[in-house]
């Protein structure tokens, strides 16, 4: 049981069922010994009425006279006792007819017992003094036996609607303790990097569940702030060294322009440029970045027909292909619209189109699909080349993270698909690498949902 509400709904049933079962055991114990306490008050209420037919004198009657006493007695209580009197010293003085020669079971050192006897059943048996005489009393312990069998019954269907009815109380109790638990974890799914000033509601009874809900919203509050701190320095952190960079990148563009510096230095200064150039590019890549993972970037996502949109990119697809000496194919299947901005769907194509190129050798094809189906728009593009490994593949989308660099000569940041990811996060869509067909190469699909599939979830 991996839920809170479950656990606590099952021990709450557990033990209010067990706690139950100990009453009615208990009652059980404490019932018998007063039924079987009441047997003997019986017995005894017999024994006094028969010492009182016997009379004073009952030492000096002889067996007939003893007999003729005690029957007048016993007779009109032989449906309920059996009696038997005797003389250690002497035979049998007495037998009631109801025992049909049969003698009562004797337990040595007891005056009060519950015996069993054949063709009787069980019994329970008193033994009373009557100087010279033994007087035994028994009656029946079946109505006992009975009532505690009815006991039983009654109890157990007790048991089973108490825990019916505790499984019940016990759901509605953790549902009703779990709510301010419920309001927790909602608040806390709905707090994120685009939403880090709302928090948890807090009651006014002092309990841990509101220490719980203070503590939350302490951390969160320190999460705001090092977001905003981290927002306001990549902001500052881009706009301040952009402004240094392009002065230092005029002064080298001038000093060339000057035409006297040694060959040497020129390509220096050439090479100079070039970085700075690449590191102006990572600073407003890690600038888009931190506004994507803050989805503090508003896109214009209309509906736009995806065949009319490749068949645009294609162009230029296949012009960055017959320049770096490979080739180029692409296909569309399906029909429907996709809620996307072109300007970024084609930043992402682009970026995924250039690793291709780099990935395959000369001569190699690179292989665009894409189908509308499902609801969603698929988008594949395949290299030719020598692809990746599985961990690899697993780690494709991560920042700063390049393969087969000395291989491609790639000088790219490391940034370009983990941008792409972003872009198609921010969609709604999903991407990922996976092996081409024939596993020779590289493949990476994106998928973003069509109008319909995204009003429908909408």
């Amino acid at each position: 049981m991996r839920s809170i509400g479950a656990r606590l709904t099952f021990w709450y049933a557990l033990s209010a069922t067990v706690t139950m079962a100990i009453l009615f055991l208990a009652g059980y114990q404490l019932l018998e010994t007063r039924l079987i306490h009441g047997l003997d008050q019986l017995n005894e209420a017999e024994f006094r009425q028969l010492q009182a037919h016997l009379g004073a004198d009952y030492k000096k009657l002889n067996s007939r006279e003893m007999d003729e006493r005690i029957r007048n007695t016993s007779e009109s209580g032989s449906v309920l006792f059996y009696i038997a009197i005797d003389e250690p010293t002497a035979d049998i003085k007495f037998k009631s007819h109801n025992l049909r020669g049969l003698e009562i079971p004797d337990i040595k050192g007891k005056r009060a017992y519950s015996a069993e006897m054949a063709g009787l059943g069980d019994l329970r048996v008193d033994e009373f003094l009557l100087p010279p005489f033994d007087v035994t009393i028994a009656t029946s312990a079946r109505s006992v036996h009975d009532g505690m069998r009815e006991y039983a019954k009654v109890c157990l269907a007790l048991l089973i609607a108490m825990l019916v009815a505790s499984l019940g109380i016990g759901l509605g109790l953790s549902r009703l303790l779990l709510r301010p638990m419920r309001a927790i974890r909602e608040t806390a799914n709905r707090i994120g990097s685009d939403n880090l000033s709302e928090r948890i509601p807090v009651s006014d009874v002092q309990d841990e569940l509101t220490e719980l809900s203070k503590l939350l919203n302490q951390m969160f509050d320190r999460l705001e702030s090092a977001f905003d701190q981290i927002r306001r320095f990549s902001a500052d952190a881009s706009h301040e060294l952009k402004t240094p960079l392009s002065l230092i990148r005029l002064h080298a563009e001038k000093m060339l322009g000057d035409g006297d510096l040694p060959a040497a230095h020129a390509e220096a200064l050439l090479v100079q440029i070039d970085e700075l150039a690449r590191l102006n590019q990572i600073i407003d890549e890690m600038l888009f970045l931190s506004r994507a993972e803050a989805k503090a970037i508003a896109f214009d996502l209309k509906p736009r027909d995806p065949a009319r949109f490749l068949d645009n990119f294609a162009q230029d697809a296949q012009a960055l292909a017959e320049h770096t000496g490979r080739g180029f194919q692409w296909t569309h299947v399906g029909k429907g619209r996709a809620a996307f901005e072109e300007k970024w769907i084609r930043q992402v194509l682009l970026n995924v189109f250039t690793n291709a190129l780099n990935a395959s050798p000369p001569g190699g094809l690179v292989t665009l699909t894409s189908e509308i189906g499902g609801g969603r728009w698929r988008v594949s593009v395949e290299d030719d080349g020598p692809g990746l490994a599985a961990d690899q593949r697993q780690r494709i989308f991560e920042r700063f993270v390049r393969f087969n660099v000395a291989a491609n000569g790639d000088r790219g940041s490391g940034l370009g698909l983990t941008i792409s990811k972003s872009i198609i996060d921010l969609h709604g869509g999903q991407m990922r690498a996976e092996p081409a067909v024939g596993h020779r190469g590289l493949r990476v699909t994106f998928e973003i949902p069509t109008v319909a599939a995204a009003m429908l979830a909408a």
